[in-house]
């Protein structure tokens, strides 16, 4: 390859997202600990950079709807898989939740991760506001682990540039994650909006400016990700996440079997083992049946050429959607299509990503319905408050008027960190949950999703039996709804004959 020779060898590395994003993403964060068992080995040995299994919905859905507990799949994995560091999704002063927790909630939470097999913590925050990160820093560092200072990466042109999400924008956050003790930094481009020139400009800037390893993560939900991935890779990214085929593509990440073989002989390659990725997605493909009910297939793309007109996330618009059908207007869909830019420049610009995705469309539906502010989510109000941080750009003092209006907190926003307004709740979650939980562990399942926390204990004292949707589908289940529906089909088809 003519010119490849005058390049420093530069190996990427690639991080493993199969087992958390991978099937959260495409799957609904459905796969079972007993599923990725089997394979944990093997994938212990292809030389990935890290695996993240952890964090993001895992957490949240493994008690609620698996019956599993979360903290015993990292225990479980680490056995298995002792030489590939283990990454987890935090999503800073809210955890592995959708609030802002106590400090002392985070301190127990973190040490116990790292305690169990954490090595790296992705540590984002919905808005970038960095003191959100500041006590899961102080902690990560403190139990020597690695810290990954993360910025979503948003827009509010088509791409990268304008009044917010400029150059400028993304250098300053990066070199203040640098500076409160990053030891890498992650763009997180959660809806996979970041075009391919755009990563190429935005890592050059990015590896002029700081000095820590840079990690690009990226969903394929927009068809550009591949695309991204090896602009990204000539201008000099570390590290890219990825998933095994059968999890990968859709709103997941891209493939890593076609990025590595693209890779293959130029001065990136990754040096991965194609033959030992197809054997793992082989046995993927095996087991993919028992979560097939999960997988959208309403269209027949596996990408979603809108997101580049509209650029909103897959899970935000059937958030909205499920709002409109329970007030009857769903015909009223283009109308909020129309009115989310408008309600999204009012507060601030946040990027659409969990939790304030959700409070935007749903402002947004609102403003639609019964007119703009006329109803306001207590959400709404939490977060022009300050609650969830501070806004990437300033909320003018009219919005601020009419959100906060009766709002029983008060009226003029806080400007302190808001996690310095909550006080202590490990001692009363300890205290509240002393009948139920047996250890530190079960203490902080309940602390931070008390109620379906509390149902979960239940069942793994066998206090209360798991219901039959909780169980596990086996292939058998799976074999016999296929045969159930083929003989309907055959019997219809006699029918109709």
């Amino acid at each position: 390859m003519e010119g490849m020779e005058r390049i420093a060898k530069k190996p990427i590395r690639i991080t493993d997202t199969t087992f958390r994003d991978g099937h959260q993403s495409s799957l609904a964060t459905r796969m079972r600990t007993e599923d990725m068992v089997p394979i944990a080995e093997e994938l212990d040995s292809v030389g990935f950079h890290s695996v993240e299994m952890w964090g993001g919905a895992t957490f949240d859905v493994t008690h609620r709807f698996l019956g599993e507990d979360p903290w015993e799949r990292v225990r479980t994995l680490k056995k298995l898989m002792p030489k590939t560091p283990f990454q987890m999704l935090l999503r800073g002063q809210n955890l592995v939740g959708y609030r802002n927790y106590p400090d002392d909630v985070v301190v127990a939470f973190v040490e116990k991760s790292a305690e169990v097999g954490i090595d790296i913590f992705r540590c984002f925050d919905a808005v970038n506001d960095e003191r959100n990160f500041e006590t899961a820093f102080k902690v990560i560092k403190r139990c020597g682990k690695h810290i990954q200072g993360t910025i979503c990466y948003s827009l509010t042109e088509r791409r990268m540039g304008g009044p917010v999400y400029n150059l400028s924008y993304y250098l300053e956050k990066a070199k203040i994650l640098e500076d409160m003790g990053s030891d890498s930094l992650c763009i997180k481009d959660m809806a996979g909006l970041l075009a391919p020139y755009d990563a190429y400009e935005l890592v050059r800037a990015l590896k002029s400016a700081i000095k820590i390893p840079i990690q690009l993560h990226t969903h394929y939900t927009s068809g550009m990700a591949s695309m991204t991935y090896l602009k990204a890779v000539e201008a000099g990214v570390d590290v890219i996440d990825t998933a095994l085929a059968p999890f990968a593509l859709r709103s997941s990440q891209p493939a890593v079997e076609p990025i590595i073989v693209a890779l293959e002989g130029t001065p990136w390659d990754s040096g991965l083992d194609l033959g030992k990725l197809l054997k793992l997605g082989e046995y993927l493909e095996t087991i993919a049946p028992k979560y097939r009910d999960f997988l959208d297939t309403t269209k027949m793309a596996v990408i979603d050429t809108n997101v580049l007109r509209h650029q909103i996330p897959g899970g935000m618009i059937s958030n909205m959607v499920s709002q409109l059908k329970q007030q009857k207007a769903i015909h009223r869909i283009n109308e909020v299509y129309e009115e989310l830019p408008q309600t999204r420049k009012d507060l601030g610009y946040p990027p659409l990503v969990t939790p304030t995705s959700q409070i935007v469309g749903v402002q947004a539906v609102l403003n639609t319905l019964f007119g703009r502010y006329k109803m306001v989510s207590k959400e709404t109000q939490d977060y022009v408050y300050g609650l969830y941080g501070r806004s990437p750009v300033p909320i003018s003092d009219e919005i601020k008027k009419l959100v906060l209006k009766g709002y029983k907190k008060g009226k003029e926003p806080i400007s302190c960190r808001p996690a310095d307004l909550i006080e202590s709740e490990m001692e009363k979650a300890k205290e509240e949950s002393k009948a139920l939980a047996k250890d530190l562990c079960d203490t902080l399942i309940y602390a931070i999703f008390p109620q379906t926390g509390t149902q979960f204990l239940k069942w793994k004292y066998g206090l209360e039996p798991i219901p039959e949707k909780v169980k596990p589908k086996t292939l058998e289940d799976v074999k016999r709804e296929d045969e159930a529906m083929a003989k309907a089909k055959a019997e219809a088809q006699t029918k109709k004959a």
